[in-house]
């Protein structure tokens, strides 16, 4: 069934006087991060950063920032591209594993795609050990925009024996038509083992003509990853002119862009057939118009805000640099019900948004001298 997003007067109302008070203030752990891009926790309390022109450094507790790993593979850093997002493995405790996505290059420079890489972190935290890509974009392209490039990972289960990585990949802007079409990687979000190979239940998996690794299409540009606590995966992504969107991708299904879209393109003219939805095609859960700009996603499962926060979404904007808490008509799941718009005088943009093993959540600020920070309830 179709879920529809709030229409546009029912999501001002949820607005009313979100802003007329904070809940959360912030406490600033590091700053001086060259537009970092992801963050991630280790076993002993330090952070792992990744920086878009291509460094991962570990941050300290007390907030001192180490210099960058050895091992890191050459990226492609113009534009949106670089070193992007970053997740420890499941396992990671035992086996030390981590995976990343970057934009990476063709061997002349000229092209470049997103890909995904699994490395192993040596015992002093200095380097990436066994350096290996398990999964690349097709085709390579010549652009500096839209590699989406969020993971999120999945652990084995019952019904899934092996680990599976959702990996989540824009559409290169130039190249948007591709969304449409199954030969590419373009638009997509895509599933893959921890190895790179297929796992079963990929939709298109034995399609003729179909890149086996492709989950769901029709996306933009999505910046935005998230497994709830029953294994639904939630993405949000980039509309044109308004029309962000959250969608929750299902096997084989389409999700419209650029067929239909809510927002509209930069030259002001209709998206597609100017509709908002189209027969065989996904509705998002819920959409921002005017455009928030999100990147980063976080589920509050910690009780450190209080019972009313467990089961809320967030989302960081970095249009209007704030991070929107998204309560939900069930925790973890439903339409959205009601959009509060926190840290609206942070000035800085939100890139990265996550909750810690400590249950606190932690924001990233993509700026030349980004911020690492953590929320703290207010007094």
């Amino acid at each position: 069934m179709h879920r529809r997003p709030l229409t546009q007067a029912l999501w001002s109302l949820a607005l009313l006087g979100a802003a007329a008070h904070a809940e959360v203030s912030v406490q600033t752990i590091a700053k001086g991060l060259e537009h970092p891009w992801a963050v991630a926790f280790l076993p002993d309390g330090a952070f792992l950063v990744t920086e878009r022109p291509g460094r991962m450094r570990v941050v300290q507790p007390d907030g001192r920032i180490g210099p960058p790993l050895q091992g890191v593979p050459e990226v492609a850093s113009a534009g949106q591209g670089g070193l992007l997002d970053l997740v420890l493995d499941k396992g990671f405790a035992d086996n030390r594993r981590l995976y990343f996505c970057y934009a990476q290059p063709s061997a002349d420079g000229r092209t470049n795609s997103t890909a995904l890489a699994v490395a192993t972190l040596s015992a002093d935290a200095s380097r990436l050990d066994s350096v290996r890509t398990i999964f690349v974009q097709q085709p390579k392209v010549k652009s500096t925009l839209h590699f989406g490039c969020r993971i999120a990972q999945s652990p084995p289960t019952a019904a899934m024996p092996v680990s599976v990585l959702y990996l989540t990949l824009g559409e290169r802007f130039h190249h948007r038509d591709d969304a449409q079409k199954l030969d590419n990687h373009h638009g997509k979000v895509v599933r893959v083992a921890a190895d790179g190979s297929i796992p079963p239940g990929n939709p298109f998996a034995t399609t003729p003509g179909a890149l086996p690794e492709i989950w769901s299409y029709g996306h933009r540009n999505p910046q935005g990853a998230v497994l709830a606590p029953d294994g639904t995966l939630w993405i949000h992504e980039h509309g044109p002119m308004g029309g962000d969107e959250i969608n929750l991708p299902r096997p084989g299904a389409n999700y419209g862009w650029p067929l239909v879209s809510y927002g509209r393109n930069y030259n002001f003219t209709a998206v597609g057939n100017g509709k908002t939805q189209q027969e065989g095609t996904e509705q998002p859960v819920h959409q921002w118009t005017p455009s928030i700009a999100p990147s980063g996603m976080a589920f509050v499962t910690s009780k450190r805000y209080g019972d009313d926060w467990v089961g809320n979404l967030l989302v960081g904007s970095l249009k209007f640099t704030h991070l929107a808490r998204l309560e939900l008509a069930a925790p973890f799941t439903g339409p959205v019900v009601k959009e509060s718009r926190l840290l609206t005088d942070l000035g800085e943009r939100v890139r990265d948004v996550r909750q810690g093993p400590d249950g606190y959540i932690y924001l990233l600020t993509d700026h030349p001298q980004g911020s690492l920070l953590r929320l703290v309830p207010s007094p």
